[in-house]
């Protein structure tokens, strides 16, 4: 039985503590262990940049995952962490020149006005992308490019407009040190003594993301530039030859992101006058037999499929998807999706499916083989964001991978919002710590925010 003089208390942190005459419990201080943050670089896509809402702006930027990791490394001796900060002042801008998402009411073509996401202005800020800001900013810690993939890493004058428009990158072009230099080249510019490597996943998902009609998979193996595993060991090679140790992320399953699973594959809702009139519309007149199964209630959209004999076409089946870019109007208002298919861009079938699929165990195979064979640590991203699909809880708060209202993504249902980003950047420190003997400690997510209502 504990004795008058042992009371409890409870601290702003929320932390239990017992008030007695034995010492008190203290958490472990940081160390750094057997890594060293002194100088340390990101090398990434637009996961690693900040991006999000569709576009790069300041504020994302701010909460990029390697700006909160480089947050906790100054608890163990890390420095300054230099990122190609977009204006303040800057609306932001996605590749497509478009601005960044906001969530906002807007009407469609029925009338009918809803909460969804609008763009924050009618462009984005494409003058941003249009002046080097090297000279005056650089060298830079945060080495994430939108759009970059492990092929593209290495390429000398990835970021040179000279090249012509689709032959460079321009979120490179405004952070590069010469019209010359590579991503990588750039990155050892700080000579790291610590890195992290999320790469690969733009290497399948440019592809995902059109539907297959638009892009390739790059190829498991091949040498650096051509194949993945080419081109993940160059780089690592070239990271770790002073001696700099690292961390080194997988490719997570990309079509359990937002961007695929938002629009139900039968979303397709009927009266029973509707279905019938589409079920006479489309039918084969040899038989007089209707070709597809509409009827009241839930029913598959109709989309392209040029593997189908004569129509080119057919309903959509479960578990393929349809993509978030589909234009609502026109399913809503203009029949696609029943008297015309919905094109092949918006969607990802089955095949499609499968080599999306494969491709990716094939990367996560080679990172990690890479990852022991370098001694790296390695963060199971595809496992973190499966536990997010099925739904997590974090210091109360539940999340999961529903678009807007699941709390981890962005407003484009493919990168993570500010919580989400606190949340991957926990993993990255769970698994340096558990490779490197170090105490990071972990960010505290709950600081963080999830998508903002208006």
């Amino acid at each position: 039985m504990k004795s008058k003089f042992h009371k409890i208390f409870i601290l702003s942190a929320g932390i239990i503590a017992f008030a007695s005459c034995k010492p008190k419990l203290t958490l472990p201080t940081a160390s750094k262990g057997r890594m060293d943050p002194s100088r340390y670089v990101a090398v990434g896509n637009s996961i690693t940049s900040g991006f999000a809402d569709g576009a790069l702006y300041y504020n994302g930027q701010l909460v990029s995952y390697p700006n909160l990791l480089a947050g906790q490394f100054r608890l163990i001796g890390g420095v300054n962490f230099n990122q190609p900060l977009m204006p303040s002042s800057s609306v932001g801008v996605g590749s497509t020149g478009n601005a960044p998402f906001i969530l906002g009411n807007s009407t469609d073509c029925l009338g009918v006005t809803s909460l969804g996401p609008i763009p924050a202005a009618a462009s984005g800020d494409l003058s941003a992308l249009a002046t080097n800001i090297f000279a005056s900013q650089g060298p830079f810690n945060n080495m994430g490019v939108p759009g970059a993939k492990a092929i593209t890493v290495l390429a000398p004058g990835y970021g040179n407009p000279a090249n012509g428009t689709g032959f460079y990158n321009p979120f490179f072009a405004r952070m590069a040190s010469a019209s010359t230099a590579s991503i990588l080249s750039d990155a050892l510019l700080i000579n790291p003594t610590f890195f992290t490597l999320f790469i690969g996943n733009n290497d399948v998902l440019v592809y995902a993301m059109n539907g297959g009609a638009a892009d390739s998979i790059t190829p498991p193996t091949g040498m650096a530039g051509v194949g993945f595993d080419g081109s993940i060991n160059a780089i690592v090679n070239a990271l770790t030859a002073n001696g700099a140790k690292g961390v080194i992320g997988n490719i997570p399953d990309i079509t359990a992101l937002p961007f695929f699973t938002t629009i139900p594959w039968n979303g397709l809702t009927l009266r029973q006058g509707q279905a019938d009139t589409l079920n006479s519309v489309w039918q084969d007149f040899s038989t007089g037999k209707p070709l597809y199964n509409f009827h009241a209630d839930s029913n598959a959209f109709l989309i392209a499929d040029p593997t189908v004999p004569f129509l080119g076409q057919r309903q959509i089946k479960k578990g393929e998807f349809i993509l978030l870019n589909t234009p609502l109007d026109s399913i809503k208002c203009y029949k696609m999706g029943t008297l015309k298919p919905i094109p092949n861009l918006h969607v990802l079938d089955s095949a499609e499916i499968a080599k999306v699929k494969t491709a990716i165990i094939a990367y996560n195979n080679i990172i990690k083989s890479v990852a022991l064979a370098k001694g790296l640590a390695l963060v199971d991203v595809n496992a973190f964001m499966n536990k997010t699909n099925k739904g997590i809880v974090y210091n109360g708060i539940a999340m999961n991978t529903k678009f807007v209202t699941g709390g981890a993504f962005s407003l484009d249902g493919i990168h993570l919002n500010p919580i989400g980003n606190a949340m991957l950047a926990n993993e990255f420190i769970k698994s340096i710590n558990a490779t490197f003997g170090s105490t990071i400690p972990q960010v505290d997510a709950t600081k963080y925010r999830g998508a903002v209502f208006p």
